[in-house]
This record gives structure tokens, sequence and C-alpha cells, in this order.
């Protein structure tokens, strides 16, 4: 097994080949051009003593496990104008969190579009949220970029810790499981994916569902 520093170099050189491949050349006239990338259908353990896998190598997770049934941690991240909001703030109605490690990477890029763009009607119901580690300032050239609205982006740069908090934070590299969760009105936690691989999308098809069931329990 390669060593942790090995690992952590070998990681962040892929992430910069990815970077480098991202954007311009996956948009068309007709918009964003899905690639087909293979999805997971289970999910990861969260926290301590959990690791997503990369290239073969597992990733340690930290920070305190959650699953569902949990509340959402109360921890402050960061706006598109730098000021801080706490996560659980965003509450009072259904929520559908994508949490992705960067934007600048092609399963990130596509987990974000099929958010925005494959919902079916879904954002005018629920609130759509995406949380990375990338900066605002990223986050808001990414939204410009790929002409997303209808999805509030909010960035844990500041430190990771959403991620510490929820046990979502690859510590070595510093960027966030990929994961999404619905969350309810009461920020009770009701549907948690961690894709067991970090190069796999996670199944959003499910997520919308689990929305789409709590917004029906609602009405």
């Amino acid at each position: 097994m390669l060593n942790k520093s090995l690992m952590w170099i070998m990681f962040l050189c892929t992430a910069t080949v990815l970077a480098s491949c991202a954007g311009g050349g996956r948009h068309s006239e007709q918009g964003f051009s899905y690639t087909n990338i293979e999805m997971d259908t289970t999910s990861a353990r969260t926290g301590e003593g959990s690791a997503i896998q990369f290239k073969g190598n597992p990733l340690p997770l930290s920070g305190k496990s959650i699953q569902v049934g949990d509340t959402l941690r109360s921890v402050n991240v960061a706006q598109g104008d730098l000021s801080l909001i706490d996560v659980t703030d965003t509450g009072g109605s259904v929520r559908l969190i994508n949490v992705v490690p960067s934007l600048d990477t092609p399963v990130c890029e596509q987990q974000t579009h099929y958010l925005s763009e494959k919902n079916q009607g879904l954002d005018q119901q629920v609130e759509l949220i995406t949380i990375s580690v990338d900066t605002p300032f990223a986050q808001d050239r990414f939204a410009k970029g790929a002409d997303i609205k209808n999805v509030k982006f909010l960035s844990d740069f500041r430190g990771g810790e959403f991620g510490k908090t929820h046990g979502l934070l690859l510590e070595g590299p510093h960027v966030l499981a990929r994961t999404v969760l619905v969350v309810d009105g009461n920020n009770v936690i009701r549907h948690l994916q961690v894709t067991p691989n970090l190069a796999h999308m996670p199944d959003m098809e499910k997520a919308f569902q689990v929305a789409r069931s709590l917004v029906n329990e609602k009405g």
C-alpha cells in the first residue's frame, strides 16, 4: 500500500489533471454535455474509521459520523459575498444538499449540472444547495459559466468545518467526500449517500425521489 504522503501527492496531481479537462469542452450550444460516469448505489459510512476509495487507495474520513435520522449540525459556511450562514438556518423547507470535492473536476461538474437540470421541477418545491471547499469566488465563476441559477452555492473553504462536523472531510487532500443529503424542514437528515468511490456519481434520482416524497408529505 502507498504511504500517505505519496497517496496525497497522487490525489492532488490527478485532481489538477482533471481540472484541466473540465469546463469548456463539455459545453455546447445545446447545453452541458453529459458523459457516462459510473454511479454508486450504496453508501459509505461517515466519520473517523471510514474511508473512501480513490484510484484503488483508501482516503480516510475525519470528523463525527452522521446517519439518516440525525439532525443536521450547526456550522458556518460562506456565501457568495463571503458572509457566513449557519447551514441549519437554511431550514423551514425540504433541502437537497449536493456535496462535491471540487467544482473544477468533471464528476463534480456533472453532478451539479444533474442537480440543476434533471430535477424535473423539484427546484420549484425544495431548495437545492451545493457545498464544496472551493472559494465563493470560484463557485460564482462556475455557476455563471454553467448558467446555473436554481442552486445555492455554499463554501466550506474556511477550514472544512462543515466536513469535519458531519464526518465528510477527507483531511489529507482537504476536500469533501462526494455526498448527497435530503434534509426536511426540521433539519432532520432523511436521506444520505456518500459514494464509496470518489470518482463515481451518487444516485441523484434516489435523492430526488426522497425529496419529492417529503414535499408530498407536507402537502
